[in-house]
This record gives structure tokens, sequence and C-alpha cells, in this order.
């Protein structure tokens, strides 16, 4: 059995379904239309995508009139941040998170 935590981790395994949530994180209520452009897959492809993050619960739809708007709901990713993340000490994960910056940057120097 699958629980809302698998599906969730299975939904943001795949890197173009991320960049689906990024693109509703920053334009709130896109069409599939809207979704579809500035990707390489094909509109069927997408429509298995957002059906994947639905299930999910990582996208909410609203229909308007003929239009079906997509929505990111944060909420699943929020309850594995507190599970999974919260959990360490923020301060430890910053600065981890700044060395790994520093060592991408001096890296690509």
């Amino acid at each position: 059995m699958v629980t809302s935590d698998d599906g969730v981790f299975k939904a943001l395994a795949d890197a173009s379904r991320r960049k689906l949530l990024d693109r509703l994180h920053e334009s709130p209520g896109l069409t599939l239309n809207d979704l579809c452009e500035g990707h390489s897959m094909s509109r069927q492809a997408v429509t298995k995508h957002l059906a994947l993050l639905e299930t999910a619960n990582l996208v909410v739809t609203v229909k308007r009139g003929r239009e079906k708007l997509h929505y990111l709901n944060p909420v699943p990713v929020n309850k594995i941040y507190s599970r999974w993340v919260g959990k360490f000490d923020k301060g430890r994960l910053h600065a981890l998170q700044n060395l790994k910056q520093a060592l991408e940057e001096k890296q690509h120097e």
C-alpha cells in the first residue's frame, strides 16, 4: 500500500514534475496550455505528470468555465519538511548549504 508520503516523494523524484511545481509556484492558476509552453514534453506527457502531482495532492485544480486552472498545494511538502528536515537545527542546515554553495562556486572558477 502506498502512503501519502510515498506518493509525494515519488512525485518529487522526477525533475520534470519539479519544474511544473516551480512554474506553479511562480505563476499560480496556469492552464494546461500554459504549463506546456517552454517544455520539450508533449501535451500528453505534461497531462500524465499533472495527474501524478494531483494524486499526490501537490497540485489542486479549479474549473473556470471551460478552463482548468492548476495551483501548487504546499501542504504535503511542508508536512515532509516538518517530519524529515525540520527536526534538524536550522543553523547547521544553513551552514551546510552555504558551504556547499561556496564549494560549487569555487569548483566553477
